[in-house]
């Protein structure tokens, strides 16, 4: 293996599937994680030049954090671990869902953190060892919407700052957050809601996936300070939205009707 390695979780299918697709072309070799997606992740390996796929359930805090001590022993120069895999389910801020925050806290904090934490003690390359954290604008522009996912996000982002500070004396460690805005259909919404929902932001714009990617190859180079988030949401964090862009969208549907 003499090819610079990356794995993303969630790397089968989304956004996932375009960060594998941009490291891909640059010549890595890249690692597929999925869940339940065995098909779309065999298939989009078979496409590329050096790749490999790995199956893991993250809500298994345990598998998840020997997925990555086995990957450490045997790949030379893992350079980037993107914990893109997440789960979006609806619970709302007048009651949370006990099972929907178990598996939001689960699958998109705990998981992603102890995955950080054995990555950066564990993974070799000469280079250096980066983690990005796929976090959401929903950190600096919160709503009452999907409250589980929400607070799992937040709870993702926090690890950032802490992750960064206790490695600020390694040089070759750098661990960052890409939060990102409304960027492919999610939850129920139909072709037209995503068009118009896509571009509830302060440019009036959709972020496209590519925008994702080009963050998360810029954060693999190790050029950001460590611990920083760059927001890729066309500027949607700086707005204060009072619902997801999901049930924005269908409201100036109806007003409009």
């Amino acid at each position: 293996m003499t090819r610079p390695a990356i794995l993303v979780t969630g790397g089968a299918t989304r956004i996932g599937a375009a960060i594998v697709r941009g490291f891909a072309a640059d010549g890595w070799h890249t690692v597929i994680h999925y869940n339940s997606s065995a098909g779309p992740a065999e298939a989009l390996a078979a496409t590329l030049p050096s790749a490999e796929t790995i199956q893991c359930d993250l809500s298994d805090g345990d598998a998840a954090e020997a997925m990555i001590e086995a990957l450490a022993d045997r790949l030379p120069d893992w350079r980037c671990l993107v914990n893109s895999a997440s789960v979006f389910d609806y619970d709302g801020a007048t009651k949370l869902d006990p099972e929907t925050n178990r598996s939001a806290m689960q699958i998109n904090a705990a998981s992603p953190a102890r995955m950080a934490q054995a990555y950066l003690r564990s993974a070799k390359s000469a280079a250096t060892r980066c983690v990005v954290q796929i976090t959401d604008m929903k950190l600096a522009n919160p709503n009452p919407e999907f409250f589980s996912y929400t607070m799992s996000k937040h709870a993702l982002g926090s690890t950032i700052a802490m992750l960064a500070k206790h490695y600020a004396e390694d040089a070759r460690a750098r661990i960052y957050g890409i939060a990102h805005g409304a960027i492919l259909a999610s939850h129920d919404q139909n072709e037209a809601e995503t068009d118009t929902s896509h571009t509830l932001n302060l440019l009036g714009r959709k972020t496209g996936p590519d925008e994702i990617v080009q963050a998360a190859k810029l954060m693999a180079t190790g050029a950001l300070k460590s611990g920083s988030t760059l927001f890729i949401d066309s500027g949607q964090h700086l707005l204060d939205q009072p619902r997801d862009v999901i049930y924005l969208a269908r409201e100036l549907a109806e007003s409009s009707a």
